[in-house]
């Protein structure tokens, strides 16, 4: 069966088609150039592009994929969590399609969506997940399809975000996360950063400090590459100190890691050293996109969940356990 994904919850419009489990197309729009200047997403900006390429987008990835609309057996789009009115576009879009093909519709969660991305088929819960990305930072234990028990999640700034942050600071592009990463990768030394919440009694995590950290470090004119490399290894520090102490903790010693933060070599590579089963999203799969939505979808059809109603409206704030 094909599945349609499609997600605009933020700055990228993503549209994924799935067949049978296996990502086929998997295109992304991005706004980069469009919110370069801001340091940041501008949420009325990021809508009216999503408005402007959803549709061609959405037309590119049937003909790339050699089919028609009514070849689609299940629509797709993320509900939330996300920018509001980015959400309404692409959500729109997937039920007014829905309805006029007369296809189920799945409303998906943003942040099962990335899970699913990390996903790999045979795996069983139970087992924990991250997902590290521009607007969130939680670790979960995933029980089940739909079971999700959050263990800890950041408590001011998600760890994209202050990767972004910092990067303006340092007078780097946005997105940050692979700017820093390229700059961190040409040093010699790291300044060094203290790692947030160490000795904490749960799973939080907190980036803020970290933020300022590096504020007061720039103005004293240190070299950029050296705070760079600081700064991404307490920030690396950090998430694996939380996330080992939950399987300490909780026993489970396999873990997906997913969101954008993801794709970040070093933190990739800190996670391996650590002894455990670790599993990350396929190339392209990290950031946001439409092929994770397909993905989430196809697993809850899969499992016998009822599609949703095409009343069911889109929402800035969902929690994932609610999903």
């Amino acid at each position: 069966m094909w599945i349609l994904g499609i997600d605009t919850s933020c700055d990228d419009t993503g549209v994924g088609l799935v067949w049978d489990g296996e990502v086929v197309v998997n295109l992304v729009a991005g706004q980069v150039a469009l919110h370069e200047a801001y340091g940041g997403v501008v949420p009325e900006l990021a809508s009216r592009e999503h408005l402007k390429v959803l549709r061609p987008l959405a037309e590119r990835a049937l003909a790339e994929a050699g089919i028609g609309p009514k070849d689609l057996s299940l629509i797709a789009a993320t509900r939330g969590p996300g920018l509001i009115g980015a959400l309404l576009v692409g959500y729109t879009f997937a039920k007014g399609l829905a309805w006029a093909l007369g296809r189920p519709f799945y409303a998906v969660h943003h942040l099962e969506a990335h899970i699913a991305a990390a996903w790999p088929e045979g795996l069983a819960p139970p087992f924990l997940a991250l997902v590290a990305s521009g607007g969130h930072t939680h670790l979960f234990e995933v029980q089940g399809l739909g079971k999700y028990r959050l263990l800890g999640a950041t408590r001011d700034d998600a760890a994209g975000e202050a990767f972004d942050k910092v990067a303006r600071l340092l007078g780097l592009g946005y997105p940050g996360g692979p700017e820093i990463e390229r700059l961190a990768e040409g040093a010699e030394e790291a300044v060094p950063f203290p790692v947030p919440l160490r000795g904490q009694e749960g799973y939080e995590f907190s980036f803020s400090g970290l933020k300022t950290k590096a504020l007061q470090l720039v103005e004293k004119g240190l070299p950029k590459p050296a705070l760079a490399r600081g700064f991404q290894e307490a920030a690396i520090a950090h998430l694996a100190e939380v996330v080992l102490k939950a399987v300490q903790d909780t026993g489970h010693r396999v873990l997906l890691v997913a969101g954008g933060v993801a794709a970040n070599r070093a933190l990739q590579e800190r996670f391996r050293r650590a002894g455990l089963e670790v599993h990350f999203p396929p190339k392209g799969l990290s950031q946001d996109n439409g092929a994770m939505v397909a993905l989430a979808a196809w697993r809850r059809h899969r499992a016998g969940f009822p599609p949703s109603p095409l009343s069911l409206g889109a929402t800035a704030y969902w929690p994932l356990e609610e999903a």
